[in-house]
């Protein structure tokens, strides 16, 4: 009694049997429609956020943050410039310097280039998270001067070696011998394996100790430059400039966003496609109320002229049939939130299951780095898929509402 006429009369037409039940079955299946839609949509996001987020931290366990390098290629005073950049921003936490190059791989018949990272165990550890990743031995078992190497589980195959062995490093700078100016080159002890879980990094990856790093590439005392772990990844790209604008001197400073752009942008871009996509789902369950409305007017066309000889006007009267589509959609998305949320919150629950029922595996190991799928539910986009569906469902509401108000009571009379 204390609803306006119009919200009233609405929500007594949702509760009440319908005479042809065919329109029942037809919001029943509008219904269905937007649950299935936004459960969908709910899932399909948050396992790509999950991915998202799993290629994210498996790349930052290799890059770092932002680096710090001279324009000339080697960082000469580097311990001067870590300590300028821990000391003067606390958005960085730690600063680790490292030699980096290009070099040849080979043991028992195999050859393989790989990517020579020449790091100090001890800085490594607070700027990286490979030592995370080792599966076989210790960043700390690289010493100065011991000449050992840490590869990757994937390069290490490639080579055909385990822990023990012993793997020939070419490096491309010449050495001038009384044979002539040849390629340098050195034995290797293999004291550890790791494994991020990415191929491009298991298979062409390496880290030796930097002293041995500085000999195989002839840096002298300088570095390839220093890698920095920040208090929020997400903010390198302000924090890099900041640190640019802050040196004395002429640095080039990057952060991982721009090293690995393409990747994040296309993952970016795939999101965007699979929410339009998968929107089109939600659109098409929420204009099936269109219809259902369409012969709801049609059947109750007596009713709507009755209201009208009592004084309803024309407003009223689509606001009547706008509250009534309003109500289905929004019974619709909650059961579909309520859905979306309790299957993204448990796919890693859920898939399994369907695994072992199918006798089939989605992600195959031995395929897939990520054989499980991943999932990462955000508020926002539960509150932004919300928002689209009942938007969606109001605007369905508006021409069935509109052809409501047309009734002409006479007409509609003229056979009672």
């Amino acid at each position: 009694m204390f609803k306006p006429l119009p919200v009233a009369i609405g929500l007594r037409y949702t509760r009440a049997k319908r005479r042809n039940h065919f329109i029942s079955f037809i919001s029943v299946v509008s219904m269905v429609g937007l649950v299935l839609g936004v459960t969908a949509l709910i899932t399909v996001l948050s396992v790509m956020n999950g991915f998202e987020r799993e290629l994210r931290e498996r790349i930052l366990g290799m890059a770092s943050h932002a680096t710090i390098q001279a324009l000339d290629g080697s960082l000469r005073e580097w311990e001067a410039v870590r300590e300028q950049v821990e000391g003067a921003d606390p958005r960085v936490l730690a600063a680790a310097p490292y030699v980096s190059g290009e070099a040849m791989l080979s043991a028992f018949g195999n050859i393989s280039g790989a990517l020579i990272r020449g790091i100090e165990p001890a800085l490594e550890r607070r700027v990286a998270r490979i030592g995370e990743h080792m599966i076989r031995g210790e960043l700390e078992d690289l010493e100065s001067g011991e000449f050992r190497i840490v590869l990757g589980l994937e390069l290490a195959a490639q080579l055909g070696v385990r822990i023990g062995d012993r793997v020939v490093l070419m490096a491309p700078q010449a050495a001038v011998t009384p044979a002539g100016v040849l390629p340098r080159m050195r034995r290797f002890e293999v004291v550890g394996l790791f494994e991020v879980g990415m191929y491009e990094f298991d298979r062409g990856t390496a880290f030796i100790h930097l002293d041995d790093a500085r000999a195989m590439f002839q840096t002298g005392e300088g570095v390839t430059g220093l890698r920095l772990h920040l208090t929020d990844l997400m903010q390198a790209g302000v924090v890099s400039r900041d640190i640019a604008r802050s040196l004395e001197g002429m640095f080039r400073v990057g952060d991982w966003t721009q090293q690995h752009a393409n990747l994040f942008r296309a993952i970016q871009m795939e999101k965007v496609v699979m929410f339009i996509i998968l929107s089109l789902i939600v659109a098409v369950a929420a204009f099936n109320i269109v219809s259902t409305l369409v012969m709801l007017v049609t059947d109750k066309q007596s009713d709507i002229a009755i209201l009208r000889t009592l004084g309803l006007k024309p407003l009223s009267v689509m606001l009547v049939f706008i509250v009534q589509g309003a109500v289905i959609g929004l019974v619709g998305i909650v059961l579909g939130v309520i859905g979306g949320v309790s299957l993204a919150l448990n796919i890693d629950v859920v898939v399994p299951l369907i695994e072992r029922i199918t006798g089939t595996q989605f992600l195959a190991a031995d395929v897939y780095y990520i054989s499980d799928l991943p999932s990462e539910l955000r508020m926002q986009d539960v509150i932004r898929i919300s928002v689209l569906a009942f938007v969606l469902t109001l605007l369905a509401t508006l021409f069935p509402a509109w052809r409501a108000a047309r009734t002409r009571p006479a007409e509609a009379l003229r056979y009672e």
